[in-house]
């Protein structure tokens, strides 16, 4: 590559020999602004840009009429099946710069050459194996055909790509249920805290007053629960079991605490405070969260007076909560919750953002 490409006066100039140049990083869904433009002393412009490592948006010298390229520049060059030619002719003479505009997402490509919409949304083929869907993520690649070309001014701008979760073929068969798959909140109560972001997560929103609670529309007894979290620096949120929409969910139903343990602010709560405890009454194993800002996993099975937390396959809690609770609770509070047989499972706010996906439940 470096045979063929130089960087000079804030401009990458390919000489017209050598292969590609390519980025370090592979990426998905994007925005892309490129200037480029074509010698006007070279002969038979030809270039483009690979969009995960597949050719090509493509760059001509539109006076070579004898191979097609009156068409003009931002097509999809090399698709078969889809449309490959630009719905307009927008380039500019031969050796100004031209920019384009390019955003892809899932396998669609959006093209503006010179502010002119010239591919709308088309489906960019793997000209690899055309059997073969188009890459979830791969490589951005500069190319040129043996002839002068100048690029500047490469900005990249990565798109969240929204997760749909499913259950496993295991899950399936054992008959949980999908409560939240990024897509939609229609097994929940309404509520103003929290919402969908782009990415497809259940989102908490911190300026919600007192952090908002979320309930199931649907009311368990015996369950098994399932889902991912993510933290913020001193996160604070719970799992409610049992509860009642009417009233404080860690007693009137009763509270799995969801926690940044090592933030600073918390560093002097009591034990059955932290993360995974039953709120007030069984305290948690510390240890077995990962780092703020990474993914947790955690299933919460409840039958009976019987529960067991697990957080990335780490038990932290098993215990029961008749046995735990006959004389007294470890936080001196009345409990009235703990009797209850059924109820909503919920989210419990406290001010701050936390994240969440993957939510499945199983009726024991």
């Amino acid at each position: 590559m470096r045979a063929g490409w130089q960087a000079s006066k804030g401009e990458l100039i390919f000489n017209g020999k050598g292969d590609n140049i390519a980025t370090i990083k592979q990426y998905g869904d994007m925005e892309m602004l490129v200037d480029w433009k074509l010698d006007k002393d070279g002969k038979e412009g030809d270039a483009g840009v690979y969009l995960r490592g597949t050719p090509q948006v493509q760059i001509w010298d539109i006076s070579r009429t004898n191979v097609g390229a009156q068409v003009g520049s931002g097509g999809l060059y090399n698709n078969q099946k889809n449309a490959k030619d630009p719905l307009v002719v927008a380039d500019n003479p031969l050796g100004e710069w031209n920019t384009f505009k390019i955003k892809m997402v899932d396998d669609k490509v959006t093209v503006y050459l010179n502010g002119v919409l010239v591919t709308d949304n088309v489906p960019l083929e793997n000209y690899w194996d055309r059997n073969q869907s188009l890459f979830p993520t791969e490589q951005i690649e500069l190319q040129a055909h043996g002839t002068k070309v100048y690029y500047r001014d490469i900005f990249i701008k990565e798109l969240p790509r929204k997760q749909v979760s499913e259950l496993s073929a295991e899950e399936k068969s054992e008959g949980f249920d999908m409560l939240f798959d990024g897509t939609n909140l229609d097994k929940w109560i309404p509520s103003d805290g929290y919402g969908i972001n782009e990415e497809g997560y259940l989102v908490v929103y911190p300026n919600a007053k007192f952090g908002g609670n979320l309930y199931t529309k649907d009311e368990y007894s015996d369950v098994v629960y399932r889902f991912e979290f993510k933290l913020t620096p001193g996160a604070n949120n719970g799992v409610g079991l049992r509860a009642p929409v009417e009233g404080d969910a860690a007693y009137a139903g009763m509270e799995i605490q969801i926690l940044d343990n090592d933030a600073d602010v918390y560093k002097s709560l009591k034990p059955y405070q932290y993360h995974g405890s039953v709120y007030g009454v069984i305290t948690a194993k510390r240890g077995a969260l990962k780092p703020v800002g990474e993914w947790n996993t955690e299933e919460i099975r409840l039958q009976g007076n019987k529960i067991k937390v697990t957080v990335n396959g780490t038990v932290i809690l098993e215990g029961d909560i008749a046995e735990a609770s006959k004389n007294g609770t470890l936080d001196g509070k009345n409990h009235p919750g703990l009797q209850r047989k059924s109820g909503h499972i919920a989210f419990l706010g406290h001010g701050s953002e936390v994240f969440f996906r993957n939510i499945r439940v199983k009726k024991l």
